[in-house]
């Protein structure tokens, strides 16, 4: 990529805050990517797939730090440049895969609140999505001669098998009543219902007609329903992005731990078997999350028999076709173009407003190596914010000298 032109103040002003925060840009990413060349390649291969019919599902391991929500992130942008729909929200406590308290429900419900697409990278997207549905189906109707909710129910009839498939469609038709009356409840209503946010059945079924919600006990199966119908609505298929699955990992109840480990399971076999199309699901999480004997996936013999790894990889001869993907260090010349890429970023695009020398970049590689030791390059996330934090203070003391700001920095440490 290169780093010629100018760089919007919008993304510049994204990128910095992210960075001095350590949180992965939702803006501009392309503009701070190195190296992961031949994991970009593979996971455009698993995008390929999915767009054709496949499926996938993918495991990113690395330990806190090493990019895993950078890989996410960046997947996440190729998704959409290529027409999919992306879902994207970090495990936690109270937003798993499985429950029986509503965790499964909260996790979906942020999911769809952070649906994107590439006219709507931020969230925010999933009226768009319906919007698009009801246009199409708006548009065949006056072809056909027919009604919108007969085009509607027949292009929707190959999901009746699908658990929520009717109501689906039932939802849909009220959307579009809302639409062709500008009836504004009707609209958030069924949004409400595609954003599984009825917690009642009762309260669905006098607002919408419907006896279903999407609820813990159907979570999976609604994420594989919506994934057939984005496509319905003339995308390439559902990218969903699963971040900080160490959560699952630190769950206290072994019984909870278990109905989730049951819950990958399933996504891993549906995947690996071809049944869930146009679905691709990213989880990240640590080496324990993985591998740890009494509390990772390792610890389920369903599990750690289908994600053990090639036992002829090695560092350097890594295995990418594998459902595991562990992410290797940022090499020494890697890091450095990572930097001169952020001190561009910084300088908005303009060459003459470098803050810092080449030489700079080295010496401030070189400090941080010996504060952070081995997890320079390991883990590359606290190196980065230091560096942001470095530019910024220069920034705004026009006065100083990098070597003086150094020199104070390794005195004190």
């Amino acid at each position: 990529m290169s780093t010629n032109g100018e760089i919007r103040p919008r993304d510049r002003s994204a990128i910095l805050r992210s960075l001095q925060s350590g949180v992965v840009p939702r803006r501009g990413l392309q503009f701070i990517q190195v190296g992961r060349r031949r994991e970009v390649e593979a996971l455009r291969r698993d995008l390929e797939a999915l767009a054709d019919g496949g499926s996938f599902v993918r495991f990113v391991i690395g330990p806190y730090g090493a990019g895993k929500s950078y890989m996410l992130e960046l997947l996440r942008s190729i998704a959409l440049e290529l027409g999919f729909v992306t879902l994207g929200a970090d495990l936690t406590p109270d937003r798993r895969l499985y429950s029986t308290r509503g965790h499964g429900r909260a996790l979906y419900a942020e999911l769809m609140r952070n649906l994107s697409t590439r006219s709507h990278p931020e969230g925010g997207g999933l009226a768009a999505v319906v919007e698009m549905f009801v246009a199409h189906a708006i548009h065949e109707s006056q072809d056909q001669g027919c009604s919108v909710e007969s085009v509607i129910d027949e292009r929707l009839a190959h999901l009746s098998e699908f658990v929520g498939g009717y109501e689906l469609a039932d939802v849909l038709k009220v959307y579009w009543c809302g639409h062709e009356h500008e009836d504004d409840f009707q609209k958030r209503s069924a949004l409400r219902w595609l954003r599984a946010e009825y917690s009642a059945k009762t309260d669905a079924r006098a607002e919408l007609g419907v006896r279903r919600i999407i609820d813990d006990s159907n979570f999976y199966d609604s994420l594989k329903l919506f994934s057939q119908f984005v496509r319905c609505a003339g995308y390439e298929g559902l990218v969903v992005c699963l971040d900080e699955a160490v959560n699952l990992f630190r769950l206290r109840h072994s019984q909870a731990r278990q109905s989730n480990y049951e819950r990958i399971l399933a996504i891993v076999n549906d995947a690996l078997q071809g049944t869930s199309e146009h679905l691709g699901i990213l989880l990240a999480g640590t080496p324990e999350f993985l591998t740890d004997p009494e509390r990772g996936l390792y610890s389920y013999d369903a599990l750690k028999t289908r994600l053990v790894e090639n036992p002829f990889a090695k560092p350097g001869r890594e295995d990418l076709a594998g459902t595991v993907m562990r992410l290797t260090s940022l090499g020494r010349d890697e890091f450095l173009v990572l930097l001169k890429r952020i001190r561009h970023v910084q300088a908005a695009g303009d060459p003459e407003q470098y803050l810092v020398p080449d030489a700079a970049l080295t010496a401030f590689m070189d400090d941080a190596s010996r504060r952070f030791g081995a997890d320079f390059f390991c883990a590359p996330r606290s190196p980065i914010k230091s560096f942001v934090q470095f530019l910024s203070l220069l920034e705004q003391h026009p006065g100083e000298s990098w070597e003086s700001v150094l020199r104070e920095k390794e005195s004190r440490h």
